[in-house]
């Protein structure tokens, strides 16, 4: 009963702000709160969008859909490593240099993640004309 008690009231103060997060217009967002809140769920839409599109990726790769032989084991691997690596750069990039130019201020996280949403979007669709068929 305890826990159960404890745990109402650890969630309790959680309900008034997944209201708020309902009434936000992200068109109109004008606290920083609302920056960040609007900023992160493009960056989640985004970031969604790039693992369909990775996973296509390594689909049309074992499916050997290029023109050309190739060993689809070490062509995904390659494939793994690259996208590793771009993550890598993405991040510090979108994170540790923004944060920087930003000094730490309140405009930091929006900035941050629109950084990340315009470069994972790039990176979506480089892999979609890279790897769909057209």
């Amino acid at each position: 009963m305890k826990r159960l008690i404890a745990t109402i009231v650890l969630l309790l103060p959680l309900a008034p702000l997944s209201a708020y997060a309902q009434k936000i217009d992200c068109e109109n967002a004008s606290s920083t709160v609302e920056m960040n809140f609007c900023a992160e769920k493009d960056f989640k839409a985004a970031d969604k969008d790039l693992n369909v599109a990775y996973a296509n990726a390594v689909a049309f790769i074992k499916e050997r859909k290029l023109d050309k032989p190739y060993d689809s084991a070490s062509f995904e691997e390659a494939l793994r490593v690259s996208q590793r690596a771009w993550l890598a750069f993405r991040d510090a990039d979108c994170r540790d240099l923004i944060a920087q130019e930003w000094s730490g201020g309140t405009g930091t996280a929006a900035a941050s993640l629109e950084c990340m949403t315009a470069k994972t979007q790039e990176r979506t669709k480089e892999l979609k004309d890279r790897y769909e068929e057209h």
